[in-house]
């Protein structure tokens, strides 16, 4: 094994490690632990409250490419915060602008954050805006894989039971309304996976380098 090879083998064998562990976690906590009733297909019904296995890997990203170290972690922290309050205020004023099937109440205040987001870079340089679009963004997909509740009327199923998907009732959004959520749940749940995927990043960091082989000492003349 090369020098190189030597160099980022650490780093990618945790990266593998965490990242099964945390599809696992994340998977079973949304589908098997923390659940709403079975389904009948050896899964249960998702809580309101669930993780969202992909958009940790989102800010575990954004870690490493801050700087991946201390100053990156909080960083990144700070992104996640701006970046889905601002989702969260783009999903409560959209609807209330324009509802389906108008975009314009949606494109509007995403225009508008965008434009909050940037100019909150004359704060200073501690603000990491390259990260709070990521995370904006993550909202949005989110919001819209589980039913865009609020702009669709019932989109993200208040009610959304095991016996209202089994009656044909349940809200719209994936896995025909399973993983139906209510929009301010939506903002939570993706701002909690991201503060988890930026812990994930730090960890990986700090256990590839106590992992990594320290260079032998020069010898004493």
């Amino acid at each position: 094994m090369g020098p190189r090879a030597k160099a980022i083998f650490p780093l990618a064998l945790v990266i593998g490690v965490l990242s099964f562990l945390w599809t696992e976690f994340s998977l079973n906590f949304t589908f098997h632990w923390v659940t709403d009733g079975d389904l009948g297909n050896g899964l249960e019904l998702p809580k309101n409250f669930h993780l969202i296995l992909p958009t940790a890997f989102i800010a575990w990203g954004l870690f490493f490419a801050a700087g991946g170290d201390n100053a990156a972690f909080g960083k990144i922290i700070t992104a996640n915060i701006f970046g889905t309050v601002a989702a969260l205020l783009t999903m409560g004023l959209a609807f209330k602008t324009a509802d389906a099937p108008d975009f314009w109440g949606i494109a509007l205040w995403v225009g508008i954050f965008a434009f909050i987001l940037v100019m909150v870079l004359v704060l200073g340089d501690w603000y990491y805006v390259a990260g709070t679009f990521p995370a904006f963004a993550s909202v949005f997909l989110w919001w819209i894989a589980t039913g865009l509740d609020g702009w669709i009327p019932n989109g993200g199923g208040t009610d959304n039971t095991v016996q209202s998907i089994v009656d044909g009732k349940a809200g719209t959004g994936a896995a025909g309304g399973v993983l139906s959520t209510p929009w301010g749940w939506v903002f939570f749940n993706s701002l909690v996976t991201l503060i988890c995927g930026t812990i994930l990043g730090i960890l990986s960091g700090k256990l590839a380098a106590a992992l990594t082989p320290k260079p032998a000492a020069a010898d004493e003349a």
